[in-house]
């Protein structure tokens, strides 16, 4: 294949959120298709008419376009290999799955749910794997004819070789070895009419074009069904990849009952696309360096399947973090404004004020990790009344010099026409000047008197956001009740 274009595929079912392993595979899959000049498909497998959910397909695609992961052909980008859609393909399916029937390599099975349940039970009670036993591998043409004349329930069945091996290189594990007698012979057409993952899998990423799969390794020891499918029908395989799970931090595979595994509740929460996509192409895979911070751009030149670890990735949340950290700081005024006001207002917060909103904005942003965390950043902002809680900052308020600093900048600051950060230095100076209290003890009061913190937004900014008012009834409110 090494003369054709390269061709990916991402190929999700849409039974839900996108999964950030699923975002992986995704960006790994455009990455590899841009660096060689190729293309990449968005194909949605909805075969499971069972697993279905409603607006699924519709926010996968949307997830995708959030991250900057754009496909060249999709549901919604006719690239000529359409439709993209499994579930309109079905016809297909079932033109191939008749091939197979007809040239020996699969055949028609008319177990009943029944049979097959008693089939299971009887093979765990003999301390066996479960597995379809091969009742009607090997019937008689009559006798199934004489049942698909009676319109008799049946699938299709993948007649796999029961001895020797499959042997196949792996772009990321190198030669796999699967005993053909592990695999069963699987259900390649439902009785529904409907094909299985195994058979709709094989039969769009031909007739796609697709010569690179990149997916997760749980499709490991399917391999070996896909690969006797082409065989059955005549075509060569495409290159495959597999992908290690992604593990939550105590190395269990990652799932939600530890924390986020959906792309939209990073979006919710308030992560940036460019940092997300940054977090995740760093899971399994090493730029040969120490750089940590890249653009979809700077992917597309730097990625390569040979960089993949074959081992499990740990998901560090507190590494998205200080990485999203980074993105806002890189933002500009008029973005990180633009991007974060959305979530003042979601908590609540009264925006109709657009100088004062910029103001708060800018002064938090530097202290916070992702979108929802602004409201809390900025609560000082919003509120007519100071509660603190931080030990520290507590503390601080009991030392002696605290109060004598406090009262003293009061006193200054009320008899002020107004307050900004130039008289707000010089009633400082004057502080210090008459207390003979300086460096920490003279600004930390003051600071924790306005943000209820030992550290916070920057002095200038909170003086020129409260004003003079808000000022002194936050000291006077601190004099009152912690000093």
């Amino acid at each position: 294949m090494s003369d054709q274009t390269v061709r990916t595929r991402f190929a999700p079912s849409p039974t839900g959120y996108l999964h950030v392993g699923g975002l992986r595979t995704a960006l790994y899959s455009y990455l590899y298709a841009k660096q060689h000049g190729g293309q990449f498909v968005l194909r949605i497998e909805d075969t499971d008419q069972t697993r279905l959910v409603e607006g699924a397909m519709e926010q996968l695609m949307n997830s995708l376009k959030w991250t900057g992961i754009q496909y060249d052909e999709g549901p919604d980008r006719d690239g000529g290999n359409g439709p993209y859609i499994q579930s309109q393909r079905t016809e297909i399916y079932r033109r191939y799955a008749a091939q197979m029937v007809e040239n020996g390599s699969a055949y028609h099975c008319f177990c009943t749910t029944e049979e097959l349940e008693a089939m299971r039970e009887r093979q765990i009670a003999a301390g066996e794997a479960p597995r379809y036993d091969g009742t009607w591998r090997d019937r008689s043409p009559a006798e199934v004819k004489s049942r698909l004349d009676a319109g008799d329930p049946h699938v299709i069945r993948l007649k796999m070789p029961r001895e020797g091996e499959t042997v196949f290189e792996d772009l990321v594990r190198g030669t796999i070895r699967i005993q053909n007698e592990q695999v069963d012979d699987q259900v390649l057409l439902k009785s529904d009419g409907f094909p299985t993952y195994h058979l709709a899998v094989v039969v769009d990423d031909h007739l796609m074009g697709i010569t690179h799969i990149i997916r997760g390794e749980e499709w490991l020891l399917s391999v070996p069904k896909h690969l006797q499918i082409y065989k059955a029908l005549g075509w060569e395989s495409p290159n495959m990849a597999h992908l290690s799970l992604l593990l939550n931090p105590d190395r269990t595979k990652l799932s939600k009952r530890q924390g986020d595994v959906a792309v939209e509740d990073y979006m919710a929460k308030g992560y940036l696309p460019e940092a997300l996509v940054n977090f995740v192409a760093l899971l399994g895979w090493s730029p040969g360096s120490d750089e940590e911070f890249f653009s979809l751009e700077a992917l597309v030149e730097q990625f390569s399947l040979e960089r993949i670890s074959r081992s499990g990735s740990v998901f560090d949340l507190e590494k998205l973090n200080w990485m999203n950290r980074h993105y806002l700081r890189q933002l500009s005024e008029d973005a990180a404004v633009k991007y974060l006001t959305p979530f003042l207002t979601a908590a609540g917060a009264d925006v109709s004020d657009a100088d004062k909103t910029r103001k708060i904005i800018l002064a938090v942003r530097e202290r916070i990790n992702r979108g929802d965390e602004a409201y809390a950043a900025a609560a000082i902002f919003y509120s007519d009344t100071l509660e603190i809680s931080e030990e520290e900052a507590l503390a601080f308020l009991k030392e002696p010099s605290a109060k004598t600093v406090l009262a003293a900048f009061l006193s200054k600051a009320e008899a002020l026409p107004a307050l900004d950060m130039d008289s707000f230095k010089a009633a400082m100076k004057e502080v210090q000047q008459e207390t003979g209290i300086k460096g920490q003890e003279l600004w930390k009061p003051v600071r924790v008197a306005l943000t209820g913190m030992i550290s916070g937004p920057e002095l200038p900014a909170v003086i020129g956001i409260f004003g003079k008012e808000k000022v002194c009834s936050f000291v006077k409110q601190v004099l009152n009740k912690y000093v």
